[in-house]
């Protein structure tokens, strides 16, 4: 039986809310939302993440603004669905680098040899514990656009998410 896929109107009971700000973290006009001009609204996300609870809360962070999420719980189901979608469906994908049946690396790399246009076009980024420059790097040479390290800050994933998106449309 092949692991399920839920969406973001199936995920279940809403994920918990992240606490405060980080205190270290420093205050100031611009900081507080970093891709203001930026609209969220629709933007469909293929999250790829094994962890049940990193999913839910990613899912309801980026629902919060207006995205639309679609889990996958592993690098296979990723590009499973990827495979199955409609051309230009998803606009950006969110790839855990560590999963079961293919890892974010092969599951990337699967995506962009697909033959499709959107499957080399697409903005993937990288969601991942492993932080070290090498790391980073394997991320980018698999075909990510960018590596994002965990524990994952929001305000990060939304700059980072709406430059890649932007840049694409």
């Amino acid at each position: 039986v092949a692991p399920a896929a839920r969406s973001a109107a199936s995920a279940g009971p809403a994920a918990p809310t992240p606490g405060p700000a980080d205190p270290t973290t420093p205050a100031g006009p611009g900081l507080a939302d970093p891709a203001p001009a930026f609209d969220f609204a629709g933007v469909r996300v293929l999250l790829a993440e094994d962890s049940d609870l990193n999913a839910e809360i990613a899912t309801e962070l980026l629902s919060e603004e207006g995205m639309v999420v679609d889990w996958a719980e592993d690098g296979q189901t990723a590009c499973d669905m990827f495979a199955a979608s409609a051309l230009g469906f998803y606009d950006v994908v969110l790839m855990d680098v560590r999963m079961p049946r293919k890892t974010g690396l092969e599951a990337t790399a699967a995506i962009r040899a697909m033959g499709r246009p959107d499957a080399a076009t697409v903005p993937i980024i990288a969601m991942s514990a492993n932080a070290f420059a090498d790391d980073v790097l394997a991320s980018l040479k698999s075909g990510m656009n960018a590596h994002l390290s965990k524990p994952i800050n929001l305000a990060e994933v939304l700059a980072t998410i709406a430059r890649e998106v932007s840049a694409r449309r």
